[in-house]
């Protein structure tokens, strides 16, 4: 059966491209640095993932949190795999700060919103690009 990214997260988010074959999505959000990888896999739970690909998922969630720390000068990282409305298996990785419109409560469920606009969106890939992370970007 091939892949197909859920319904839910095809609405709720922006396709930027793939990590070591996951692919790597970005919530429409703007007020929040929230980023979502979703493997390539029938799975619902990390843990039941084969060894190989769990040290390969584990390994872009590092990055990508690295990233997300570094680039949007986050306070706390936010890593999760709620999956409780969307079952297939993704993971949130979530740059806080303190001063953030929803601090210290969860970003889900919040009425706050303002999407991305295009070239932020751009400009969000093109620093995965050149900080190595983005392997396979999509325009």
């Amino acid at each position: 059966m091939p892949f197909e990214l859920h319904p839910q997260l095809q609405a709720d988010c922006y396709l930027l491209g793939q990590i070591n074959g996951t692919r790597l999505l970005l919530h429409k959000n703007a007020l929040i640095p929230w980023f979502i990888l979703v493997p390539d896999t029938g799975q619902r739970e990390l843990f039941k993932l084969q060894a190989a690909q769990q040290t390969l998922v584990q390994n872009s969630i590092n990055q990508l949190a690295s990233f997300v720390e570094q680039h949007f000068n986050s306070d706390k990282l936010n890593i999760a795999t709620i999956g409780n409305i969307v079952p297939q298996l993704h993971i949130h990785i979530i740059g806080r700060k303190t001063s953030d419109y929803c601090w210290p409560n969860p970003v889900w469920g919040q009425t706050d919103s303002r999407e991305y606009q295009e070239e932020e969106v751009q400009a969000i890939r093109l620093a995965l690009v050149q900080h190595k992370i983005l392997n396979s970007p999509v325009s």
